[in-house]
């Protein structure tokens, strides 16, 4: 496969409106496209057929998406796959990234998103076709599938998660941040917030347990130096926004008030 060309790909979900969301979508780009409704459906073409990337429903009515990964990984562990999921918490991606996959969307995804993330899988695959560089296998590693052991010719194993991966995400107990989607949850809840106020709470996350002044936020955040009020202002104006949310999808405050210093991630 060449760079940028099109791949095999294998859709494993029981939605039909997603299989004809996503399989539309992946044609018109010219992707070759194997489309199934259930694991076990999924599990039989894993085990026959070689693909280029997958995308796996993580909640299946036969069994967890995670199964089917974990299926792929054995078979043909260089095989990207991204997890679909209808759930909003950051947990269950979090999981399926330290399990191997290459990314995660939620359903209902938009076509830029699936197209941009089924780019770099494909990119991704190609990278370690042509990697000649050894992998160490972790200890406690299945050493074999079928007749073949990881490692051989014909299923050679699969690279350790990236460090980007491992760190990809920020979390302080139960409020998660995923920078590069721009997506948080609370408790499990998808929190509805607009692109600055994302970005607010996410530099609080990062510097937990410290506090922040407004002055430091609205430059970290928006990129410019204004005087102390007016930073207070502005600042105290997105993080009343984002209170309200908060106590909306969750019924808490997650962000502590220190007065005459600034803010903090709450303990």
């Amino acid at each position: 496969m060449t760079l940028n060309a099109p791949g095999r790909i294998l859709i494993v979900d029981d939605e039909l409106n997603v299989r004809f969301f996503v399989e539309k979508a992946l044609k018109r780009d010219g992707h070759q496209v194997v489309s199934v409704a259930s694991g076990e459906e999924a599990l039989k073409h894993v085990t026959a057929e070689q693909f280029d990337l997958a995308l796996i429903d993580l909640r299946l009515k036969d069994m967890s998406g995670l199964e089917v990964l974990a299926a792929l990984r054995r078979h043909w562990p260089r095989t990207p796959a991204i997890i679909l999921t209808a759930h909003a918490s950051l947990e269950t991606a979090v999981e399926a990234l330290r399990q191997g996959a290459h990314d995660y969307l939620f359903k209902p995804c938009t076509t830029v998103d699936l197209r941009e993330s089924v780019r770099t899988g494909l990119l991704k695959r190609q990278q370690l076709q042509q990697s000649d560089q050894p992998v160490d296998i972790a200890p406690g590693a299945i050493e074999h599938v079928g007749d073949a052991p990881l490692g051989s010719e014909a299923h050679p194993a699969a690279p350790p998660a990236s460090s980007s991966d491992e760190g990809r995400f920020l979390q302080h107990n139960d409020l998660i941040v995923d920078p590069i989607r721009h997506v948080i949850t609370l408790d499990g809840k998808l929190l509805e917030l607009s692109p600055t106020e994302v970005a607010l709470l996410a530099f609080l996350v990062s510097e937990a347990p410290r506090v922040v002044s407004a002055q430091e936020l609205q430059r970290e955040v928006q990129g410019y130096d204004g005087t102390m009020w007016e930073a207070r202002d502005i600042v105290r104006s997105h993080i009343y926004h984002i209170r309200q949310k908060t106590k909306l999808a969750a019924n808490r405050d997650v962000i502590r008030t220190v007065r005459g210093i600034g803010y903090a991630i709450s303990e």
